[in-house]
């Protein structure tokens, strides 16, 4: 079973959790608190060393980082990643418009709150 390190108001952990759910794809949520440096632990970092959620640790025991390698991991091979190449590279473009210009903006707000 696919495990998912989070953080529950993470909106780049919000954005897994989603496609997770609307693919009926059975995961553990594993929170922790990035608060509370949970994810500076010599445990965490092991498994992700930029110290950074959402980390998915997948059924062979590697892990992915990064929320958009996660949704391109979790689309293939579905209809959230088609298989045409301009459909395709129109899905990047909008993961790489919301990453620059919505998500990052977002979060360095929040966190500066």
């Amino acid at each position: 079973m696919l495990r998912l390190y989070d953080y529950f108001d993470s909106g780049n952990g919000y954005k897994v959790r989603l496609l997770l759910h609307q693919l009926a794809i059975p995961f553990e949520l594993i929170e922790l608190d990035i608060m509370k440096g949970e994810t500076r632990t010599p445990a965490f970092l092991a498994k992700n060393p930029n110290g950074r959620i959402p980390t998915l640790e997948l059924e062979d025991g590697s892990f992915l980082a990064e929320s958009n390698a996660i949704l391109f991991y979790l689309g293939e091979g579905t209809a959230f990643l088609p298989e045409d190449r301009l459909a395709r590279a129109r899905v990047l473009q909008w993961m790489f418009f919301e990453h620059s210009t919505a998500t990052s903006p977002m979060s360095q707000w929040r966190a500066s709150g």
